[in-house]
């Protein structure tokens, strides 16, 4: 699945300015946007996590200090961050799957349709 993202979302992310490396992506200019991709811990999904942050980067409530070219969407509060998925639901059931029989092409496909449409990516 890696490299499939790799191959087919990846490019069209730097086409659209953004830097990082997989699985953290972030687009600096007036804010940073910010693209994460979460994987199943029990493997064969994956979610898209994106958000905004400030130019000036994010401090947590501890007080650490994370520049904007080191920030990550995981850095920000959940309620912070919108997840990107293929249908309603909650759990991992409601993720881009790749553990059954459609092709990892596809679902790189379908998570890319998803970015597309989103507003921050």
């Amino acid at each position: 699945m890696d490299a499939a993202l790799k191959a087919i979302v990846v490019p069209v992310l730097r086409e659209r300015g953004f830097t990082g490396s997989f699985p953290h992506f972030r687009r600096i200019a007036a804010a940073v946007d910010l693209v994460t991709f979460q994987f199943d811990r029990n493997g064969g999904g994956f979610v898209i996590e994106t958000a905004v942050a400030k130019k000036e980067g994010f401090t947590t409530h501890w007080g650490k200090h994370i520049p904007a070219s080191k920030l990550t969407a995981w850095d920000l509060n959940p309620n912070e961050r919108k997840r990107l998925k293929p249908r309603e639901g909650a759990g991992t059931d409601a993720w881009f799957r790749f553990d059954g029989l459609v092709s990892c092409d596809a679902v790189a496909r379908e998570a890319l349709s998803q970015i597309l449409r989103d507003k921050n990516a």
